[in-house]
């Protein structure tokens, strides 16, 4: 059985081998990256798959503004290449769009496959007079209103807005030194 939960903090070194394993290490060059970067996912938007206490998939949303509107970009969505094709995917979008809805978030952006996006409602004309900040695929940038007219007059290059991830702290040479001589 595959539970769909909240992402804990455990989950992040099998999400990551996931993403790994599903968009390779040039998934880190992807102009979605540079507004994910530094950043928190969306306060209770990162979902995680899985089967048998093994993360099996994933979705996260990130808060950016719209040219003007508070949007959300959606992404990464991965599913472990072994269960692919069975719906699993589909099943934390909707999971994923719910929670968004619910928590009154007006609107979702993503760069993905249309053919696979439109079937939850995504659409190229919502984005159209939206850009990334940096390079993109135009066909493959849409967007889809939770609340009608959430993107309305939305035009610009996104940016990110969410909450900044805390930076680790890093220990210095003195502060080990009087630590070791303790």
């Amino acid at each position: 059985m595959i539970e769909i939960r909240a992402e804990h903090a455990a989950d992040v070194a099998p999400r990551e081998r996931l993403l790994d394993a599903c968009f390779g290490p040039n998934r880190f060059a992807k102009t979605s990256e540079r507004l994910r970067e530094g950043r928190l996912p969306a306060r209770g938007l990162a979902f995680t798959a899985t089967r048998a206490g093994r993360l099996v998939g994933t979705v996260r949303l990130w808060s950016v503004d719209a040219g003007g509107c508070p949007a959300l970009l959606l992404g990464p969505l991965a599913v472990d290449p072994a269960i692919q094709r069975q719906g699993l995917g589909s099943v934390l979008m909707q999971a994923a769009l719910g929670r968004a809805e619910a928590l009154g978030h007006g609107a979702v952006l993503l760069v993905g496959d249309a053919p696979y996006y439109v079937r939850f409602g995504f659409d190229g004309a919502m984005a159209a007079d939206l850009a990334m900040p940096g390079p993109f695929e135009r066909a493959r940038f849409l967007g889809l209103e939770l609340r009608p007219g959430a993107l309305a007059g939305a035009q610009g290059i996104l940016r990110p807005t969410g909450t900044f991830a805390p930076v680790p702290a890093v220990e210095t040479y003195a502060e080990v030194a009087r630590r070791r001589a303790a």
